[in-house]
């Protein structure tokens, strides 16, 4: 078996070396864990006993993602520590806008060698963002693959399951021509455009992750592994029947995300001019001779999740969301359209 193990190692996959860190991250992931999870980090399956006292009639609610491009950015700067809370916010933003609230996050890691250090910056990254959005973190994997990844690089993806009472879903039925649309703030580019944007600032401005730019208030690539937010403790101070409509601005932008949840004979119609749009994204579409149409279609533009109110409810909503008003609904055919 020695001699086995070691062979292995030598093809590139050290299960020892796997072991020993896996062991290592017991007490990290427990912290995240609640008296729902049962057994321990390790086994073949996570098990989750839920509590839905209180609900009628429970649904679960899930989604899967991955951070895309943006992992090349923290290979460059040879910093993990903010890409494991990326997938973990963006997970739990998928289902908050249906009015859910995160259970527990599974987690997937495919590496060319494992690095023990870069292995727990990620999982600090994870457990961070878990225990923040009151998720457990109850399994997951970690596969070498030599000849799969380039030296020094890994794959991550990320699968979450929640809970929403049926009758408290927020699917947008409710959504009429008159509506507000409230906008909260991103935090950069999140996890999305990030092929693009390392094409116009590393390969035709032939810019450094370490460069520094007019209007950035941090290194270019400090600023482009900005955290992914997660809205769902500020939406979840809001009553639910106050939320007509919720959605996360990721890849397709304001014009792909918000018909997600238009009815089909209604528009959102957004004035460009209601928000400052932020440097990062700026910089973009200047140097990078990115069309408007299609940088709102790439980029969250400094609005990373929307809501749909009604106007009566669009001051108290709009102060408790620290949002701003963006636009309205009109009759339309499901769409969304630029007044400015």
């Amino acid at each position: 078996m020695t001699n086995k193990t070691k062979a292995y190692a030598r093809a590139g996959v050290d299960l020892d070396l796997g072991n020993r860190v896996k062991r290592g991250i017991q007490a990290l992931v427990r912290r995240t864990h609640g008296p729902e999870v049962l057994g321990k980090i390790g086994g073949f399956g996570g098990l989750f006993a839920p509590n839905f006292s209180g609900m009628r009639e429970p649904v679960l609610v899930s989604s899967i993602d991955g951070v895309g491009t943006k992992l090349k950015i923290a290979f460059a700067m040879n910093r993990h520590d903010t890409v494991g809370a990326d997938l973990v916010n963006h997970c739990i933003n998928d289902i908050a806008v249906l009015g859910a609230r995160p259970l527990f996050f599974l987690d997937y890691i495919g590496a060319e060698k494992l690095e023990p250090q870069v292995f727990h910056q990620i999982l600090r990254g994870f457990t961070k963002a878990c225990r923040a959005g009151k998720c457990a973190l109850i399994g997951g994997e970690t596969a070498q693959m030599p000849g799969m990844y380039e030296p020094g690089e890994y794959d991550l993806a990320g699968c979450i399951v929640g809970v929403v009472d049926r009758r408290k879903m927020i699917d947008g039925s409710r959504i009429e021509p008159g509506d507000v649309i409230l906008g909260l703030p991103s935090n950069g580019l999140h996890t999305n455009g990030y092929s693009l944007a390392r094409t116009i600032l590393f390969e035709q401005l032939r810019l450094k992750p370490s460069a520094r730019v007019a209007g950035l208030a941090r290194s270019l690539g400090n600023e482009l592994l900005r955290p992914h937010k997660n809205y769902q403790p500020q939406l979840a101070q809001v009553p639910e029947e106050k939320l007509k409509g919720l959605a996360h601005i990721t890849g397709g932008g304001l014009v792909d995300n918000l018909p997600r949840v238009l009815p089909n004979d209604c528009d959102a119609v957004i004035d460009l001019a209601s928000w400052k749009v932020p440097a990062i994204f700026r910089l973009l579409q200047d140097r990078g001779g990115v069309p408007r149409d299609e940088m709102y279609q790439v980029f969250n533009m400094g609005i990373g999740l929307v809501a749909i109110v009604s106007p009566n409810d669009a001051i108290p909503v709009a102060k408790q969301l620290r949002a701003k008003a963006i636009g309205r609904i009109e009759p339309g055919s499901g769409s969304t359209c630029w007044s400015s």
